[in-house]
C-alpha cells in the first residue's frame, strides 16, 4: 500500500500545536529552540496552509512540517524557511517525510511563492530539488555547507544574495 494510501496530509490547526511540539522535541535533541532557525521564526506566524501534519487513517501523528517566511537580501527577497520537518520514530523510512516535503512545495508554488530555504542533509534533499545554497548567509552558528536552497519558478534565485533575516525585520536590519 502506497505512503498516500495509509497517511492523509491535513494543514495543521491550532488544536494539534501541542501534539506536534511533542513530535519535535522526541525528532530534535533537547535546545532545538536554541537554534538560529529558530531565531528567524521568533514572533513570525508560520505560513497559512503550509504547515502540515500526517496521520495515520486512525488518527494517529506521524509526521510535522512547518514553513516559516523569511526575507533575503538587502531588497528583502521573500522565501520559505521550511522546517522543522518531524516523523516519528516508529514510523521513520515509509515515505512521510518524502510525502509532506513534496506536498509543502507543491502548494507553495501554487500560492505563488518563488523560493524555498532549508538547513539540512544534501544527500537527503537532494530528490526534492534542492541544492547548496550560493550567496546566501544564515545566522551563526549554521554550517553553510548544510544551508539548501529549492526555486519553485525558473530562475527565482537569479541575484537573490546576502543574509537571511526575519519576515518582519526591515532591510535595515
Amino acid at each position: 500500500m502506497a505512503v498516500e494510501e495509509r497517511y492523509r496530509l491535513e494543514e495543521e490547526r491550532p488544536e494539534d500545536g501541542w501534539e506536534v511540539e511533542a513530535l519535535f522535541d522526541l525528532a530534535f535533541a533537547p535546545g532545538r529552540e536554541a537554534l538560529s532557525s529558530y531565531r528567524l521564526r521568533d514572533g513570525v506566524a508560520p505560513v497559512a496552509g503550509l504547515c502540515l501534519v500526517a496521520r495515520s487513517r486512525d488518527g494517529t501523528l506521524a509526521g510535522a512540517i512547518r514553513v516559516w517566511p523569511v526575507r533575503i537580501g538587502a531588497h528583502g527577497a521573500p522565501a520559505l524557511l521550511l522546517g522543522p520537518v518531524a516523523v516519528h520514530p516508529t514510523r521513520q523510512g515509509e515515505g512521510i517525510g518524502g510525502l509532506m516535503i513534496r506536498a509543502v512545495l507543491e502548494k507553495a508554488a501554487a500560492l505563488g511563492w518563488q523560493r524555498v530555504l532549508l538547513v539540512g542533509d544534501l544527500p537527503y534533499y537532494r530528490r526534492f530539488g534542492f541544492t547548496r545554497a550560493e550567496g546566501i548567509r544564515f545566522p551563526p552558528p549554521t554550517n553553510p555547507e548544510r544551508l539548501l536552497a529549492r526555486a519553485l519558478s525558473p530562475g527565482a534565485w537569479d541575484g537573490v544574495k546576502g543574509r537571511v533575516r526575519k519576515w518582519t525585520e526591515d532591510a535595515a536590519g
